[in-house]
């Protein structure tokens, strides 16, 4: 699947087995086309009548690479696409692409409360890897809500179950710039703001979290857990963050501020996905010593114009900075595509370096490891 001219290290350095740094558990059921059409965009909704997302970059890269791994020929039509994955059957598709994206490791999203999805541990089965959890904050801040009774309890027990999630996980993440976008004072709130907006989510508490201030609060609370247990907190931003805000409100220089103020306390920020403002979170990784960053989601939904995004990115952030993801969602075909494209877009730019004699195979080599693998190993502490 690598079609440029490589030296052999450096085309063996990318075709090493991946730390998929994030990700979500993909369906254990069999899909109609509906169903499986819904999970193709990030939108989440329903093609234009008389139209599909199969005619979408990431649509046509099904056709073109999963089609083979399920003993099609290539760009066969989605009907006989779609055929052969019910023939099959969800647990042998899932099997087939998840082990194809040569994954090592799994570090999961499971605050999905769809049981039709894989856990983090059926993930590692089916794909043949290790597998580990990332705890979304906002999620355990809905299970808490749900149960308190008075604004005290909801304080105490949102501390308590952050630091019991947190002894399991490998990370925190929060999905907080689709809820209010990143443009938020960066400033804790004070308890007496807290308490009284904890009154008011407990009204309600079954609808999403959206008041800025325990938002905030949240946010923070999940800063000292990390700090104490060395955990890195993963953002959503850009493209996939921004389901509830405008999607201008998802860049991630508006987190300037607040990236700054919390470097003194050395927790790792992770940057994920990015586009389009990838250049900008670029700028963040090589401005901050605690700023990671990839674009993860970016390059199956790019497909063929992948390179250009990763090219992009290399412009400034350190490769020490940079990390893997499939953002694989829903199903597996976003796994398998997620790594592919990754190793194209990697491997046109290392070629195009190598090529020119401004670096050599070594560092092109080394660089691979690092971005593909050694980075999360690192950060993750795995």
């Amino acid at each position: 699947m690598l079609s440029v001219d490589l030296p052999d290290t450096v085309r063996d350095a990318l075709r090493a087995p991946l730390v998929d740094h994030h990700c979500h558990g993909v369906r254990r059921d069999d899909l109609t086309r509906a169903q499986f059409e819904l999970l193709l965009h990030e939108g989440g909704g329903a093609a234009p009548p008389g139209t599909t997302h199969f005619d979408t970059p990431f649509g046509l890269a099904i056709r073109r690479w999963c089609a083979p791994l399920l003993d099609l020929e290539p760009h066969a039509p989605p009907a006989v696409y779609l055929s052969r994955r019910a023939e099959l059957g969800a647990a042998e598709v899932n099997r087939r692409l998840l082990t194809a994206a040569g994954v090592v490791a799994f570090l999961v999203d499971t605050a999905s409360e769809d049981t039709d999805l894989l856990a983090a541990a059926e993930m590692g089965r089916h794909g043949g890897a290790a597998a580990d959890e990332l705890v979304r904050i906002e999620h355990i801040e809905r299970e808490v809500a749900e149960s308190a009774r008075i604004a005290l309890d909801y304080l105490d027990s949102l501390g308590e179950e952050l630091i019991a999630r947190a002894a399991r996980a490998v990370a925190l993440k929060t999905v907080i710039a689709g809820l209010c976008g990143l443009d938020f004072d960066p400033a804790r709130p004070s308890r007496g703001s807290v308490i009284a907006a904890a009154n008011r989510r407990l009204a309600d508490p079954k609808v999403p979290l959206t008041d800025h201030v325990l938002l905030r609060h949240l946010l923070w609370c999940a800063i000292d857990v990390a700090r104490e247990r060395g955990l890195p907190v993963q953002f959503h931003v850009g493209l996939g963050g921004g389901a509830g805000t405008d999607l201008h409100r998802t860049d991630p220089a508006r987190l300037s501020t607040f990236i700054a103020d919390l470097q003194p306390a050395g927790v790792p920020v992770i940057l994920l996905h990015c586009y389009p403002y990838h250049r900008q979170a670029a700028y963040l990784a090589g401005r901050y010593p605690h700023v990671y960053v990839d674009v993860g989601l970016a390059l199956p939904h790019t497909a063929a114009a992948s390179a250009r995004v990763m090219e992009e990115l290399l412009e400034l952030a350190p490769f020490h900075k940079q990390l893997f993801s499939s953002g694989c969602r829903g199903v597996a075909e976003s796994c398998l595509l997620g790594a592919l494209y990754y190793r194209q877009a990697l491997g046109a730019a290392l070629a195009a370096r190598v090529g020119a004699g401004e670096w050599s195979a070594a560092d092109a080599a080394r660089i691979a490891h690092m971005i593909g693998s050694g980075n999360a190993r690192r950060i993750y502490r795995l």
